[in-house]
């Protein structure tokens, strides 16, 4: 029997994606009324820009490890004092900011660092404007709260979930235990996060729960711990090699799997 269900956070109750999506529009926005770039084709060539730079850096392993993408290193500052890569990550990200957007407009044929650095402080400040979470939510958090444990497995850096959190102040009260991968040491798909997790509410994997967007991390973690899954794919993504033991486009199909399993 199911006591408690595990979510992931970004792009299974947050629309993250939205969110930085958001951002840009507006941040490329300013840039075309300043110098007459197409919004759309300076956010592309920053996306690509930022996704080059950030895969040569030395603590590039750990944020794939942790599960720090390229786009949240434009917005995160990175305190964390949990583990030293973060300590290089503070260091490393004001300038990889000013750079990614700076390479961005060079692409466009605009040569502006400062410009480029302007851009580099406006992005954070767009992306914590626009919270965005999915309409199911908040209704299917109600309908479960009191009758599941329920815990929150993020991959990420502990300063940047727990700002997303504090912008979306509604989220946490629902949850017994939020698991950080940055504080943990690992991230999804370790198993190692889901028997941490499992420990916190001292329970069997049988007894619980995952739910999540990510074949390769939510869904293949939970598939190594023993874990049951639930892939939420509200996006029509193919399928790979990851084999979720279900698969729902909105979280309300979460209730009819939840009943056969009692």
């Amino acid at each position: 029997m199911i006591k408690a269900i595990f979510f992931d956070l970004d792009d299974t109750l947050l629309w993250d994606q939205k969110s930085v999506k958001e951002a840009f529009r507006a941040t490329c926005k300013a840039a075309e009324e300043r110098c007459g770039v197409e919004p759309d084709k300076l956010e592309e060539a920053v996306r690509e820009s930022a996704r080059n730079l950030y895969s040569s850096y030395e603590f590039y392993p750990f944020t794939q490890m942790i599960g720090i993408n390229p786009f949240e290193g434009l917005w995160g500052d990175f305190p964390d004092e949990d583990l030293d890569e973060f300590k290089q990550m503070k260091e490393i990200v004001p300038n990889y900011r000013r750079d990614a957007w700076t390479a961005g407009l060079e692409a466009l044929g605009v040569n502006d660092p400062d410009f480029g650095q302007e851009l580099a402080e406006r992005f954070p400040a767009e992306r914590r404007k626009s919270p965005f979470v999915y309409q199911d939510s908040f209704q299917t958090l109600d309908a479960l709260k009191g009758k599941y444990q329920l815990l929150l497995l993020t991959n990420g850096s502990p300063d940047l979930q727990n700002t997303k959190l504090t912008i979306t102040p509604e989220i946490s009260p629902y949850f017994d235990h939020i698991v950080i991968s940055g504080a943990f040491g690992k991230g999804k798909p370790d198993p190692s996060i889901f028997e941490h997790a499992l420990s916190l509410l001292t329970l069997d994997k049988e007894e619980v729960i995952m739910v999540g967007d990510n074949l390769m991390t939510d869904i293949l973690g939970a598939n190594r711990a023993g874990i049951k899954s639930v892939w939420i794919n509200r996006h029509g993504k193919e399928r790979n090699e990851v084999v979720p033991a279900y698969e729902i486009k909105e979280l309300s199909e979460l209730f009819p799997i939840l009943e056969s399993l009692k």
